[in-house]
C-alpha cells in the first residue's frame, strides 16, 4: 500500500513538473499558476501544495529537472585533458542553454535569492567549482577557488542575462567569447602558477591538492587549509 502511494506520488510529481515546466517555455514565469498547472497537469490544485509546498517550491522543482536533463545531453562535459579549454566548454555551454532557455535560465538566475538559491543554480554552481578545481590542480589558477568561481559565476550569468535580454536579430555573440577571455585572464596564468614568484600561486595549487594527502590529521589538514586561503588572498 505505501509502494502505491509513492509511486502516485512520484507520477503526479512527474505530470506537474512537466505541465508547468511547458507552461514556463511557452509562456513565461507568470503563465505557470497553480491553476494552470493542475488543469494542464490534470490534478488538484491540493495536489502541486503537498508535493511542493507552494509555487516557488514547483518553480524550483521545473528549473532543477530542466538543468538536470540538459547537463545529461551534453556529453562535452566529460574531462578533458586541458582544465582551461574545459572551463571555456563550459562558459560556452552556460550560454546556449541560457539562450535555449530563457525563461528556465532566468528562473535560476534573474531574481538572487542569497537565503536560499534554487537547486538548479547549486547545481550548475558545483559543475562551475570542478573546472575551477581542475585548473587549481595543474597550477593554472592566479587567485583562490572560491574568488575565481565568483567571478566566472558573475561575469557568465551576466552575460547570459543581457544577451537573452537582446532582441535576437541584435545580439552579438562575441561580447561573450570577449568576457569569457577577459575572465581567463583575470584567474589563469599562462603557465603553472608555482613558476609565478610569490607564495599565492604556490598556495593554491597546494590548496587544490590538500585533500590527497594522508600525512595529516583532520584537525591539521583543516588548519592548513585556513592558513593557505589566507596565504592565496593575499
Amino acid at each position: 500500500m505505501e509502494t502505491d502511494r509513492s509511486a502516485s506520488a512520484d507520477s503526479h510529481r512527474a505530470r506537474i513538473i512537466t505541465a508547468a515546466a511547458r507552461l514556463l517555455a511557452e509562456s513565461g514565469r507568470e503563465a505557470v499558476s497553480t491553476r494552470a498547472v493542475s488543469a494542464a497537469a490534470g490534478v488538484q490544485a491540493p495536489t502541486i501544495y503537498r508535493l511542493f509546498g507552494d509555487k516557488q517550491g514547483l518553480l524550483d522543482a521545473v528549473a532543477a529537472h530542466g538543468f538536470a536533463a540538459y547537463l545529461n545531453e551534453k556529453t562535452d562535459l566529460t574531462p578533458s585533458g586541458d582544465p582551461v579549454e574545459d572551463l571555456r566548454t563550459g562558459w560556452d555551454l552556460n550560454i546556449g542553454f541560457g539562450l535555449a532557455n530563457p525563461a528556465l535560465y532566468a528562473l535560476m538566475y534573474g531574481e538572487p535569492r542569497p537565503d536560499a538559491t534554487p537547486p538548479a543554480a547549486l547545481a550548475a554552481a558545483e559543475v562551475l567549482a570542478a573546472h575551477i578545481h581542475r585548473i587549481a590542480e595543474a597550477g593554472r589558477l592566479r587567485v583562490d577557488e572560491e574568488r575565481a568561481a565568483q567571478l566566472v559565476h558573475a561575469v557568465g550569468g551576466g552575460t547570459a542575462l543581457a544577451l537573452i535580454a537582446t532582441p535576437e536579430d541584435r545580439r552579438d555573440l562575441t561580447v561573450s567569447d570577449l568576457a569569457r577571455e577577459a575572465v581567463i585572464a583575470a584567474i589563469i596564468t599562462d603557465a603553472p602558477a608555482l613558476a609565478v614568484p610569490g607564495p599565492a600561486g604556490a598556495a593554491v595549487t597546494l590548496r587544490a591538492v590538500l585533500p590527497q594527502t594522508s600525512a595529516l590529521s583532520a584537525n591539521e589538514r583543516s588548519l592548513l587549509k585556513e592558513w593557505l586561503d589566507r596565504i592565496a588572498r593575499c
